[in-house]
């Protein structure tokens, strides 16, 4: 069987709810993530048989775990993150994936969403412990030891920090991985992580830690890695703005940068984590004003509306009117461009639109030589 890869040159695709659907883990993948999450999935309602429950957990050869001769096969590892506060529905929840043929799981135990965390779920874990480790003893039981990860947050707030307490007895419960966005829960997405916790969990932890929160670029990816020695970096956000982040991680690998002989880009974005902007508009503004290789969006985009298509095709409209605008947001002539995608109600008139906005690709020119 595969093994999870955690190491700097294979950085993760992080779950995140309402964008990491099967066709954008599969671009993510083939633009250099080693390993994608799904969105959250709730327990109770992979028990229950719920609809959309289904819908998150769509995968394909291409990507993912599945059953071959009766034999569970990880060539391509799928993480299935899942949430939920009672230990039995969690166990059920795993036994039923481990049927299908999923391999490893991560429990969410940092999501601040009021929704997630009033049922006791997501980072409201982090505020009954004792709870916390008996859902980690289940669902390490159905899966084995070694084939659960954990999303922490450090604590519900900075009063109650636990994460260093918490990731020790998950670790000595079996657990895979620890991963850590050094927030507090009460915090959403303000504020600035404080990345130093990472450091910390890696020098407390006998597994890998896997680094999140505010890695907005592939140089703040390496960063994080080179100065706290976490084990690999799960991309959100950054992931969100240009899937090409995790080949530009691998290529600064490849130059060196862990070992200082490529300096990384001291820019807005890759500045000192303690010099983040504070709270969530500044972040994206911060993103708004990055530079986009036109010609790569151009790409990734297509090859994204190409996936969407043979995958998910009675969303794949409506996801590409989703997902395109935030690809382009700082392109010059954005604004028209969005405004035309969000209104877009066709798959010609979208080609049109990125014909018109970044130019024919090869087979269009190709295709109307042959015409003429």
């Amino acid at each position: 069987m595969t093994q999870l890869p955690l190491r700097p040159d294979a950085p993760w695709l992080a779950p995140l709810a309402g964008w990491s659907d099967l066709p954008f883990r599969l671009l993510c993948r083939e633009l250099g993530a080693a390993v994608c999450c799904t969105e959250m999935v709730s327990a109770k309602g992979l028990v229950y048989g719920g609809r959309n429950t289904e819908e998150l957990l769509a995968s394909t050869p291409p990507e993912g775990d599945g059953l071959e001769d009766g034999s569970l096969v990880c060539d391509h590892p799928l993480v299935v993150q899942i949430f939920g506060a009672e230990a039995e529905f969690m166990e059920q929840a795993v036994q039923i994936l481990r049927h299908r043929g999923f391999c490893w799981f991560d429990v969410n135990m940092g999501c601040s969403v009021p929704k997630v965390t009033k049922t006791g779920a997501g980072a409201a874990m982090l505020r009954d412990v004792p709870n916390a480790l008996r859902v980690a003893e289940a669902v390490i039981r159905a899966a084995g030891p070694g084939k659960v990860g954990f999303k922490l947050r450090l604590g519900w707030d900075k009063e109650h920090e636990v994460y260093l307490e918490l990731a020790r007895a998950l670790a000595d419960r079996g657990a895979g991985w620890v991963t850590l966005h050094p927030r507090h829960a009460v915090q959403g997405f303000a504020g600035t992580p404080r990345q130093s916790a990472v450091a910390e969990l890696v020098e407390a932890l006998p597994v890998p830690v896997v680094a999140s929160g505010d890695l907005f670029t592939a140089a703040d990816g390496v960063r994080v890695i080179r100065e706290t020695g976490a084990a690999t970096v799960m991309y959100a956000r950054g992931a969100l703005r240009n899937p090409a982040v995790f080949s530009r991680h691998r290529e600064l690998l490849e130059q060196g940068a862990l070992e200082g002989a490529v300096p990384l880009p001291q820019t807005a974005q890759s500045a000192p984590f303690e010099g983040r902007p504070q709270g969530v508009q500044q972040a994206f503004d911060v993103l708004d004003a990055l530079p986009v290789d036109r010609a790569e969006l151009a790409v990734v985009i297509r090859r994204h509306a190409a996936l969407a298509r043979r995958y998910a095709p009675h969303l794949a409209l409506l996801k590409m009117r989703t997902f395109v605008p935030r690809y382009v947001k700082n392109l010059e002539g954005a604004r028209a461009l969005r405004q035309e995608i969000v209104s877009c109600t066709g798959w010609d008139e979208l080609d049109a639109i990125l014909e018109r906005h970044f130019g024919a690709t090869e087979t269009d020119r190709a295709a109307a030589k042959d015409k003429s």
